[in-house]
């Protein structure tokens, strides 16, 4: 299985995906980038023209992953809806601190989408900037 990686934008960020047929491997933003190929459905979602949860499979969300248990969780945040920390921490019978942590190492942000995890008072953190994960939001809330 090879792996293809490209990018496209969001924003001022550039997405860069690494993919295969089956599934996403990995997600980052950066400044720069250039265009290149990237999951259909995940371009539209970065140009804000599909407006549902990405039925893309990450690989975050195995059974043999780190995580599988939360990142499965979070997936079942409805486009354009968030949940607390602690919301996803008593589903999955653990703390808000390591929701957190599950969080700031999810491989696949946008397939598994840590943006609608939120604090009960604010937005939370997001890597590389928290200004990303307000963009998200503000888009899917919109309609």
């Amino acid at each position: 299985m090879a792996l293809i990686s490209g990018a496209c934008r969001f924003n001022l960020w550039w997405v860069h995906v690494d993919w295969s047929d089956t599934s996403v491997h990995r997600v980052s933003f950066s400044k720069s980038g250039e265009e290149g190929p990237v999951p259909p459905a995940l371009r539209a979602y970065c140009a804000g023209t599909l407006r549902e949860t990405l039925a893309l499979k990450s690989v975050a969300t195995e059974d043999t992953a780190p995580y599988a248990v939360v990142y499965r969780a979070v997936c079942r945040i409805p486009y354009g809806k968030t949940a607390t920390y602690g919301d996803i921490a008593m589903e999955c019978n653990t703390s808000p601190r390591a929701i957190g942590m599950a969080m700031s190492r999810n491989p696949t942000p946008l397939v598994v989408p840590c943006h609608r995890v939120v604090a009960k008072n604010g937005l939370g953190g997001y890597t590389p900037d928290v200004s990303i994960k307000h963009a998200l939001i503000t888009m899917e809330q919109k309609d």
